[in-house]
């Protein structure tokens, strides 16, 4: 039975016909596509001789195997796009990890800094501390 209903020019078609005279529609074996569109022209299918059986179970198994080699296809592009996102989150974790190592270097730096810095106030304290004693020595000799 051939139905025929408007579809907009933007949208994909698939024809699919029975190789069984059966009015089953339901059935998923019975109905092929006669093209696939993400398969290149030279493997595509071709349409079975209706009057030879041998001719209609190549064409069933060759329309199988380009089923399968299009969700192999459709798998490959959704892993090759979670490599994508996982390259992505480990060049993220690398860059927080070096940035993480640098801050770690920065603060060492910076504490060796002040640990020098604390000592060289202490003796500027110090030397001020006997300046003041010297001048006050000073002061009550005159």
């Amino acid at each position: 039975m051939i139905t025929t209903a408007r579809i907009p020019a933007d949208k994909p078609v698939r024809i699919s016909f029975s190789l069984k005279d059966s009015t089953d529609d339901s059935s998923a074996e019975n109905a092929f596509p006669l093209s696939f569109p993400g398969l290149d022209q030279q493997l595509q299918p071709l349409p079975p001789c209706n009057s030879s059986k041998e001719s209609m179970q190549v064409f069933k198994q060759h329309c199988k195997i380009a089923e399968e080699y299009h969700q192999v296809k459709r798998e490959i592009t959704l892993l090759e796009e979670r490599k994508k996102e996982l390259m992505a989150r480990l060049d993220q974790f690398e860059k927080e990890n070096t940035d993480a190592a640098h801050l770690e270097e920065d603060y060492e730096e910076l504490s060796k800094e002040n640990q020098s810095l604390s000592r060289a106030h202490s003796r500027c304290k110090e030397q001020l501390e006997k300046l003041r004693i010297q001048y006050q020595k000073r002061q009550g000799s005159s």
